[in-house]
């Protein structure tokens, strides 16, 4: 078997030929264009590829459809409506067999096997950055979900969210505690910086608005978290993602707020942890999907 792992993004896409480990080999990426999204996703497998390839798995951002093997990205203007990603990547294949998941299921399942959740057949992984979302492996394998969308835990509604979300609900965590969300809250309030990194660095100089900001992100976190984790039953939550790297600011409130939301006795021993792969957490959960 010879195998790709395919990860799309709304600012890179990137491939990888699956090596005898299961894990992605070297990483070829390219900028995901605004428009020819496909001949750009065609292009870069062809240039990690040989004519033996039989299983490609794939990372897309949702929602997805299992089902119907399609796509519709909500940061992909041209995939907004759908794209069939499955039968088009077969296609380029020759007939290959294409396995999808969504990109935080990807991700947890890449940490759960070659990241911060190795070695643990139970966990969430949540993914904070420009959004919120999230994977569950049990039993160490990934629980897709009815449609392939479990796991979105960043449309958990949290204690006192009011603003409405791109998903078109009202008070999402989301809403709350992604790196895009707490840098209005904090503009709001006249800070003056302009993102999430910025806000960070402020907070953890000790700027109070941008302390403000983390704390309130992180408990919202914690409190999203514990509900997540007593539905789940899981002892482990592995959280990535670019906001995610902000440090005690954002870790503290959110352990904080975890530590008196998840009372339940068979919570008393749940962890969170910070991912260890980065941004090659969804590639390498495409891997597993791909040698499947």
């Amino acid at each position: 078997m010879t195998a790709i792992a395919l990860d799309i993004g709304g600012s890179k896409i990137a491939a990888a030929r699956v090596g005898p480990d299961g894990a992605p080999g070297e990483v070829a990426t390219v900028a995901t264009p605004a428009v020819g999204v496909w001949p750009a996703v065609a292009e870069l497998l062809r240039s990690v590829a040989d004519p033996r390839i039989t299983r490609v798995g794939i990372s897309s951002p949702g929602p997805v459809d299992l089902g119907a093997g399609t796509v519709a990205p909500i940061n992909i203007a041209e995939w907004r409506d759908g794209f069939a990603l499955v039968d088009a990547v077969s296609q380029e294949f020759g007939g290959a067999e294409v396995r999808l998941g969504g990109d935080g299921g990807c991700a947890a399942l890449g940490e759960s096997v070659f990241g911060a959740g190795r070695g643990v057949a139970d966990l969430l992984g949540v993914v904070v950055s420009t959004g919120i979302g999230g994977g569950i492996v049990l039993d160490g394998r990934l629980v897709p979900g009815r449609s392939g969308n479990a796991g979105h835990v960043g449309h958990i509604v949290v204690p006192g969210g009011e603003d409405v979300c791109a998903c078109g609900g009202v008070g999402c965590v989301e809403t709350v505690a992604s790196g895009p969300a707490a840098v209005r809250w904090a503009r709001a309030r006249r800070w003056p910086g302009r993102n999430g990194r910025q806000l960070a660095a402020d907070a953890a100089s000790g700027d109070p608005t941008a302390v403000a900001a983390l704390a309130r992100a992180g408990t919202a976190l914690g409190q999203a978290l514990a509900g997540a984790a007593a539905t789940l039953d899981v002892g482990l939550v592995v959280i990535g993602g670019g906001f995610a790297e902000s440090g005690a600011p954002l870790w503290d409130p959110l352990r904080t707020s975890l530590a008196r939301h998840a009372r339940l006795q068979f919570l008393a021993d749940l962890q969170v942890v910070p991912a260890a792969l980065g941004a090659r957490a969804s590639l390498a959960g495409a891997a597993v999907l791909a040698a499947g």
